[in-house]
């Protein structure tokens, strides 16, 4: 009997020492399992949204849609770039040879892209046909993907560009910089008028250059030609602003009559501009006012202000000492006294200091006369 107890002990310890090397492994596994779903791979379709955004073969513009900016994209143009660049659809693994309109439903129903339609569906007077890229969108009711005049907005967020960045903390500096400008040395205030002066004269240079040749060509030859066509654009990216050739003239060509009739107001209003034109002496006096103001930001510094200040201060108290060492203290109140009263009635003081002017050029008028 004691033997078979023995046995029996042996034989539960043994299943003890089994199940504890195979409870081990199962019990590592099971830890590891929830870091694994903590940390689940990104979607393969956001990666492809976010490679074909930041790729710029794909043309895109900027619009307003529902008084948010967006970036959208037209379905033609996305065909014709999954076409001519394949290698993108490599992110998409299994899903890589699907057809176009496949990968952009799918993209739609992630909500990653949403399909928009143009505000205005009709052709403004004027023009012949409807913009190609309109300015502001709305949602489409239906959310499908087509070629034919379909618009699609990105719905996520861009990630955030390295110049992006370096702009974020650069806009504070240069606030702050801006702010400082009075304390500069002369010769920083001196770069910093003259760079803004030139840089908006250069501006307005372009504008009046630009509505000239617009001008122009619009009354000899009726063509609308904008030399940087989208300088005076609300919504658009720095690439088109500085676009310089025009687009092409889609509206119609106006009438001779009317050509003929601004032809006419535009000579008028040069007339009369160089008629009431300031003449010599007008125009030397506003530059020499213009100059002064001027020279006054340029030469003012802190230790100036204060110094002009101190000596303000003093010439003041030694002038209303001189005034009460004259009169011996007697006839006049002190000069504590007198300020307040002047203090409590500024307009007495006021009206005594132009009787004294009065009383002075009376005098000067009689010893003229004698004389």
């Amino acid at each position: 009997m004691a033997g078979k107890g023995a046995k029996a002990t042996a034989a539960k310890s043994a299943d003890k020492d089994k199940g504890k090397k195979a409870g081990g492994p199962v019990s590592r596994s099971s830890r590891a399992a929830p870091q694994e779903k903590s940390a689940p791979k990104k979607d393969v379709y956001q990666l492809f949204a976010e490679k074909v955004r930041d790729n710029k073969q794909l043309e895109s513009r900027w619009a307003i849609m529902q008084e948010t900016r967006v970036e959208y994209f037209r379905g033609k143009d996305f065909t014709t770039f999954i076409k001519n660049h394949p290698e993108v659809r490599e992110i998409l693994g299994p899903d890589k040879d699907l057809e176009v309109e496949d990968i952009v439903n799918t993209l739609l129903t992630k909500n990653l892209v949403i399909r928009c339609d143009r505000v205005m569906k009709t052709v403004r007077p004027g023009k012949k046909k409807l913009s190609s890229w309109p300015a502001h969108l709305e949602i489409h009711n239906e959310q499908v993907f087509t070629e034919s005049d379909g618009f699609f907005a990105w719905m996520f967020l861009k990630r955030r560009t390295l110049w992006q960045t370096i702009l974020s903390f650069v806009w504070p500096l240069f606030a702050l910089a801006v702010c400082l400008f009075p304390v500069y040395p002369y010769q920083c205030k001196i770069v910093v008028l003259y760079s803004c002066a030139g840089a908006l004269l250069f501006i307005v240079s372009i504008l009046l250059l630009r509505a000239a040749i617009f001008g122009i060509l619009w009354v000899l030859l009726g063509k609308r030609v904008w030399f940087f066509p989208n300088i005076n654009a609300e919504e658009t990216t720095f690439r088109e602003l500085v676009r310089f050739w025009p687009e092409k003239d889609e509206g119609e060509r106006p009438k001779w009559t009317s050509r003929l009739f601004y032809a006419l107001v535009a000579v008028l209003v040069i007339l009369l501009l160089r008629h009431h034109a300031p003449d010599e002496a007008a125009r030397a006096r506003y530059q020499k006012k213009v100059s002064n103001i001027i020279d006054d930001v340029l030469e003012w510094s802190p230790k100036l202000a204060i110094s002009g200040m101190i000596e303000k201060h003093t010439g003041v108290n030694m002038t209303e000492a001189s005034n009460y060492t004259s009169t011996g203290g007697s006839s006049h109140a002190p000069p504590s006294a007198e300020g307040k009263a002047t203090e409590a009635n500024p307009d007495t003081q006021a009206d005594s200091d132009e009787i004294q002017d009065r009383g002075y050029a009376d005098d000067t008028r009689t010893r003229s006369n004698e004389a």
